[in-house]
């Protein structure tokens, strides 16, 4: 059963859990799935009123801490270390919350930059795009976003830049021979996934036959990666769990 308002009663229905945009998807996949805002409030679970998305790239105001039940930072077609200056805003933003103790879940580019927010250090892969449905190992860490999780799951991923290096005091969570950083955590309220648990099969299918031409030129053959897909449950429920964990 999802959560919803009878559940959180007595809690300040001004505080919504925040959805952090950073971007847009391709606008022939927005016309047909939607976008990255869309992809992750309906992994939360929760009821769309209690959800509100703040468009960080067009410098809409991100709010304060006691706005917030907790916030999901979302993906990007950018890149961090672009410095882009709204970026840079709410890297300072993401520092302000997790102090605070706000509940923080950074997808993909929202793991970067949470990571580097937290001193952790961001660049290019040095093996370029890492792309499709993969197997990612988990370091069977108590946590509960990943709690009875098999050791290793199948997640999507799309992304070109990396945590090269952790923050101080983060707990690696999971990785995979591509990727070593593909989850780590901040105390025990704030996580980062450079993997997508957002995307479903479709979703994940129509980057990569768009990103076709890159993905070849890196020398790799397309037709194993889109005969690689398939839904990811065990990923979907780090949303889920997220969504549930910014209600208690």
């Amino acid at each position: 059963m999802k959560p919803n308002e009878k559940e959180v009663r007595g809690r300040d229905m001004d505080k919504k859990i925040i959805v952090v945009k950073t971007g847009n998807t391709f606008a022939s996949m927005k016309s047909r799935y939607g976008d990255f805002e869309d992809w992750i409030s309906r992994g939360l679970g929760v009821e769309p009123e209690m959800i509100r998305v703040v468009n960080a790239s067009g410098h809409e105001p991100l709010p304060g801490k006691k706005q917030c039940m907790g916030a999901v930072v979302a993906g990007s077609h950018a890149m961090v270390t672009d410095d882009l200056d709204w970026s840079l805003v709410l890297e300072n933003w993401l520092r302000e919350m997790v102090e605070a103790g706000v509940p923080i879940l950074g997808i993909c580019y929202g793991h970067q930059v949470l990571a580097r927010a937290m001193g952790g250090q961001v660049d290019y892969h040095p093996r370029g795009i890492e792309i499709g449905c993969v197997d990612i190992k988990q370091t069977r860490e108590e946590d509960p976003l990943f709690h009875g999780f098999p050791e290793i799951f199948k997640a999507h991923v799309c992304h070109s830049q990396t945590v090269v290096c952790l923050p101080a005091h983060a707990v690696h969570m999971a990785g995979n021979d591509f990727e070593p950083h593909h989850a780590y955590r901040l105390g025990d309220r704030a996580w980062g996934v450079q993997f997508h648990p957002e995307y479903d099969r479709p979703i994940m299918k129509a980057y990569v036959e768009y990103m076709q031409a890159k993905i070849e030129a890196s020398g790799r053959d397309l037709k194993p990666i889109l005969d690689g897909i398939e839904e990811t449950p065990h990923a979907l429920k780090i949303l889920e769990r997220f969504g549930r964990l910014c209600l208690a």
